[in-house]
């Protein structure tokens, strides 16, 4: 791909940014360096919330059904360019070539939804909430929102947001991921054609100074993030502090039970996609596996482990790869890979077994790529170090439990509750772990239980600081607020 140079989308131009430096953006496979991204001051953050906000004026009082029309022609748009824009993410970030076409229509899907705002915006009426009075509520938009999104799904995430944040009447600024900031390009430049005016969406790039001076900027009436738990608590309390409304979804230890009659063919299909799809590096990945019994444990531990060293290990723009189903790229950066190593060393030192090592792995042409293999962990123990981390990546761990409700335990005891599956054929086993498991994303024989973009999602625990989960219908209300009248009329006559 051609080697570019990252520009800021201000009031609906493409503008040299006012930065203090660029970044490399590397392609994770090669180590090739395929473009510069700008570190962004504050004063041009400052500008683009500026033109936000002056945008907001004329749009926060257009019709809805209007304001839907430009999203519907991003739609067109994006579907257009789906295939160069896929290809764009995957030599940025990593991911197969069907994982990047599959979160493209995870964009389409939120899109449609916040297209349907004419209906989900509505208000409500009550007639004779007393003698002669009647009440109402509606829902209005309240200026500037905000988004700061991760590297691993930079066109996806901000459209768990984006179309709502518009559609509802507000203007909106993205800070993009300064790992991947050549998908969200190619995506602006497709939103400039839409015909929205100019201030309504804005992209500005950069580092954390960036993301910082939204979250302090106090025009910004709220902030969607999506990162670590840590750096989701510091957004949270800045913006608590600040009477900012705000949508952090933070770390996450997945995990699948395995009951004695679950499918075992079926299932072990099923966790070699959500364990190792993205390199591990998806909010949903799971990287836990609770096995239920002694038989099950050394079933799921066998074939598990079989099915890891078939995983196709390589660079996912490689010709003879790229239509496989299942293709395992880098993770992000070498600050990554070496952490998966030292959590890899970790796991070790306290005592796991390593029952697949995927530390030496090499891809032909690719030596400068950052590539780690599958790697398994077994006799793992609730509350080991590589049972309480999120490592973000190829990095399994296998544990065994008595029953369900151990299993459900091991579950309730971790900080994160994001999401968790379990398999089996026994609808009361299902039911008890849908209703008992603390997390706020459930599957049931289904390995990355991520909810299409008509329902919310978010986790709970240290996996969540907000109380408005992303997409669907549910964050609407993160994007209005409520004004509730109250009213009665006298005849004029008396």
């Amino acid at each position: 791909m051609a080697f570019k140079i990252v520009k800021n989308y201000v009031d609906g131009k493409w503008i040299e940014p006012e930065n203090n430096g660029y970044l490399d953006v590397e392609n994770p496979s090669t180590g090739q360096i395929i473009g510069k991204t700008p570190l962004s001051t504050v004063a041009q953050v400052n500008r683009a919330v500026n033109a936000a906000a002056e945008a907001f004026k004329a749009w926060g009082r257009t019709p809805v059904a209007r304001r839907v029309q430009p999203l519907h022609k991003l739609d067109r748009l994006l579907r257009e360019n789906q295939e160069r824009i896929a290809r764009t993410l995957v030599a940025e970030m990593g991911k197969s070539l069907a994982d990047a076409r599959a979160e493209m229509k995870r964009i389409f899907e939120n899109i449609e939804v916040a297209c349907g705002m004419p209906v989900l915006q509505q208000g409500d009426k009550l007639i004779g909430a007393s003698y002669g009075i009647d009440g109402e509520v509606i829902r209005l938009p309240m200026g500037v929102f905000a988004m700061i999104a991760p590297f691993n799904f930079p066109a996806m995430v901000p459209f768990w947001f984006l179309p709502y944040a518009i559609a509802t009447g507000n203007t909106y600024v993205v800070k993009v991921s300064e790992q991947v900031p050549l998908t969200m390009q190619l995506i602006t430049e497709c939103i400039d054609q839409t015909g929205l005016p100019g201030g309504v969406f804005n992209l500005v790039n950069g580092d954390r100074v960036v993301g910082e001076a939204l979250v302090e900027n106090p025009i910004v009436r709220g902030v969607s993030l999506v990162g670590s738990t840590r750096t989701c608590r510091i957004v949270s309390e800045k913006c608590a502090q600040n009477n900012k409304r705000c949508q952090a979804m933070g770390s996450a230890k997945n995990h699948l039970v395995v009951m004695p009659d679950a499918k075992v063919d079926e299932v072990i299909r099923n966790m070699a996609t959500s364990c190792y799809g993205c390199a591990g590096q998806r909010c949903m990945a799971a990287s836990a596996i609770v096995a239920v019994g002694d038989r099950t444990y050394k079933t799921i531990c066998e074939r598990f482990i079989a099915a890891s060293k078939e995983v196709i290990v390589g660079n996912p723009l490689d010709p003879k790869l790229a239509e496989e189903p299942m293709v395992m790229g880098p993770v992000i950066s070498a600050n990554s890979k070496n952490f998966i190593l030292g959590m890899i060393e970790t796991g070790l030192k306290e005592g796991a077994a390593l029952a697949l090592d995927g530390r030496d792995i090499v891809v032909p042409r690719c030596e400068k790529g950052h590539f780690v293999g599958p790697t398994v962990f077994t006799d793992v123990e609730p509350g080991m170090e590589i049972h309480k981390t999120e490592i973000f990546g190829p990095v399994i761990v296998i544990l065994k439990a008595d029953t369900l409700d151990e299993a459900i335990r091991i579950i309730n005891d971790h900080q994160y509750g994001n999401g968790a599956s379990i398999y089996t054929q026994n609808g009361c086993f299902a039911r008890k772990f849908k209703l008992e498991t603390k997390c706020g994303m459930i599957g049931i024989n289904v390995g990355i239980p991520a909810p299409v973009a008509y329902l919310p999602f978010g986790g709970m625990g240290a996996s969540l600081f907000a109380d408005i989960k992303a997409q669907g219908k549910a964050i609407i209300n993160f994007f209005t607020q409520d004004k509730i009248v109250t009213e009665r009329y006298w005849h004029e006559n008396g």
